[in-house]
């Protein structure tokens, strides 16, 4: 393997790295929206009184179904991107073990194997 190679091996290695930070940073926001939408269910499952949502800046009142509806469907989508996003971890994990490897047996002397 020439040096151009393994300098683009290098390269590919180092944004594969990057992308994988990127994608954990992601699925632990994800993980994270997941608990307070979970907490959220829970809450308003056992509210028997009024019900408020913040909307922007706003809270309104709002009745208990509808509140429900709306934090299901966003648990829903938020369940869905962290699934997405642990795909997309584990194939870039894969990928950046691939080129570990690669990287690794180019720089082994030759003689040492």
């Amino acid at each position: 393997m020439d040096n151009d190679q393994l300098d683009k091996m290098s390269k590919d290695y180092g944004v594969v790295q990057e992308q994988l930070q990127s994608v954990a940073m992601q699925r632990e926001q994800l993980a994270s929206q997941k608990t307070e939408l979970d907490e959220a269910l829970l809450e308003i499952g056992k509210s028997t009184g009024k019900v408020y949502v913040a909307i922007g800046g706003v809270v309104v009142e709002t009745d208990k179904e509808s509140a429900l509806k709306d934090i299901k469907e966003k648990l829903e989508s938020t369940e869905m991107r962290l699934g997405i996003a642990k795909r997309q971890y584990d194939e870039l994990s894969k990928k950046e073990h691939s080129l570990r490897s690669e990287i690794t047996a180019a720089l082994k002397p030759k003689g040492s194997e």
